[in-house]
């Protein structure tokens, strides 16, 4: 089962049911303590809500990059946002992202991202 960091409550649902082990965070700054808390590897992915309370979602990815730990360059982090246009997919990238989904969010969509950038981590 894959570990996904879902960093706001909604999304999660249809993954939990997919099967995978999901961990809601009710902002960026929780969900980032949420990550530099778990054991290395623990999670396969990160999904990143961008507007969140205490630390948006730029930030949030921000920190986790940072942290002094393997898997923090590596976790694949996917941005979960209304903001579609190029440059919100540009400023995601340049924040530490490697991927965007655009809300209302498709089931089928994010889950082709999830494992296109789970697949990318294990090569």
């Amino acid at each position: 089962m894959s570990a996904v960091a879902v960093l706001k409550k909604g999304e999660g649902r249809s993954l939990k049911a997919g099967g995978m082990i999901v961990t809601t965070a009710p902002n960026g700054a929780k969900g980032a303590a949420l990550f530099a808390e778990s054991e290395e590897g623990g999670f396969d992915c990160v999904l990143m809500d961008l507007r969140m309370p205490v630390m948006d979602g730029y930030e949030a990815t921000k920190s986790i990059r940072a942290m002094a730990r393997m898997d923090a360059s590596k976790v694949p982090i996917i941005a979960l946002s209304a903001d579609a246009f190029e440059d919100d997919r540009q400023k995601c990238e340049e924040a530490g992202m490697n991927g965007h989904v655009a809300k209302p969010v498709d089931r089928e969509i994010l889950l082709r991202e999830l494992l296109k950038q789970m697949s990318k981590q294990r090569e």
